[in-house]
């Protein structure tokens, strides 16, 4: 069987678990030239021993600009294009108004807005004409959190940078799209949760989405190969809610 992404190069940020993992080892998998990033080198050293397929880690941090600059220069040197970018590096954490420090909105917004945007802006030279660009939104943009405010608007923030971003790379035919994930099981959902309560956690959202369970990450990853694939080449600027339904009835 033929493999979908069979002779492209992909780069995958954060790509050293969850959702980030299971993107990179689909992708992999569907033959992929592939480069992953994460901010721990040893975590970096894992993920990329644990991906079977043709992968190189880069040590990089989505929000420094010379992170970036070294990214792209490893991809340049190696590959010297990018037919596929995944923007998946970011994080949050729960504060109720009132309890939002300036602290917290400043880490939140510079790893998941300031970081996607120093990515692809720092990509642009190396993205290929008719390139897909994919970038991690999350369902939580289109519906209130209580004490996720925070993360919510800086997923928003991705969602519109979509829209734009479609239109400043139409004359390259560079589709650029929102994944939108649902609840799933990761170390970073799990991992907001109070010591020994992650299970509870993962119930709760459960019970809000129609299927009655959140999402395995490969899931995720399954959309994410359908926007970087031929299938979805009249796909541009959209929002692709891979949620259970959860924001959808």
């Amino acid at each position: 069987m033929q493999q979908v992404l069979a002779g492209k190069v992909a780069v995958v940020t954060g790509g050293t678990s969850g959702i980030g993992l299971a993107i990179a080892t689909r992708y992999a998998a569907e033959g992929a030239r592939l480069f992953i990033t994460g901010r721990r080198q040893e975590a970096l050293d894992a993920a990329v021993a644990a991906i079977d397929g043709d992968v190189t880690g880069v040590r990089a941090d989505a929000a420094s600009a010379a992170d970036v600059d070294a990214l792209v220069a490893a991809v340049r040197e190696a590959a010297g294009r990018i037919d596929v970018l995944v923007v998946n590096a970011g994080g949050g954490s729960f504060a109720p108004l009132g309890q939002i420090t300036e602290q917290q909105y400043r880490e939140t917004f510079d790893s998941n807005v300031l970081g996607t945007l120093l990515t692809v802006q720092g990509a642009l030279p190396l993205l290929a004409d008719g390139a897909s660009v994919v970038l991690l939104s999350s369902d939580s943009s289109a519906v209130g959190g209580a004490a996720f405010s925070v993360y919510a608007a800086s997923k928003a923030a991705i969602r519109n940078f979509a829209r734009s971003w479609a239109l400043d790379l139409k004359d390259r035919a560079i589709r650029v799209n929102a994944l939108s994930p649902g609840p799933t099981r990761t170390p970073g959902l799990v991992g907001l949760a109070p010591e020994g309560q992650g299970e509870g956690l993962l119930g709760a959202l459960a019970a809000e989405i129609p299927l009655g369970r959140v999402a395995d990450p490969s899931e995720i990853a399954g959309a994410a190969l359908f926007l970087a694939s031929p299938d979805a080449s009249f796909v541009n600027g959209a929002e692709l809610f891979a949620d259970g339904g959860r924001t959808q009835v």
